[in-house]
């Protein structure tokens, strides 16, 4: 199960090694339950990354709590899959139009780890987590 943005947060910063971190990082994305084969579709594809990721984004509450399950045919990039689920899971349309996943990274201290082509993958992830919400609110 994954836990919640603010123990992945704490446990980062008992993390000083940056191997570790991405060790941590894709333990994070075994912890996301598997989607469905049917949801691995054109449709909930994120453009952008050069992995393969999806991502489907649903509301709950009528409209005021967003769900985000994702998967990717890469280890690593599942684990972002996965802080991208923990930041997001649970928000509304409009909080989740003012976060920014790239901000979650540098506040993880990632960016210097993180390749330029990985942050356009979480850019092209986090346009389409905003786009898709606004469309289920």
């Amino acid at each position: 199960m994954l836990p919640d943005l603010d123990t992945i947060i704490e446990n980062f910063e008992l993390i000083d090694d940056p191997h570790e971190q991405l060790v941590y990082v894709m333990e994070l994305g075994r912890s996301l339950p598997p989607i469905p084969e049917a949801w691995k579709s054109d449709q909930n594809l994120v453009r952008g990354c050069e992995s393969q990721v999806w991502l489907v984004v649903s509301a709950e509450d009528d409209g005021r709590r967003l769900t985000i399950v994702g998967d990717s045919d890469s280890h690593l990039v599942k684990g972002f899959v996965a802080l991208m689920v923990a930041l997001y899971s649970g928000k509304s349309p409009e909080e989740a139009a003012k976060l920014d996943g790239l901000d979650l990274l540098k506040q993880l201290n990632f960016g210097a780890h993180v390749t330029s082509k990985r942050s356009n993958g979480v850019r092209a992830m986090v346009e389409k987590i905003q786009r898709d919400a606004s469309r289920v609110s």
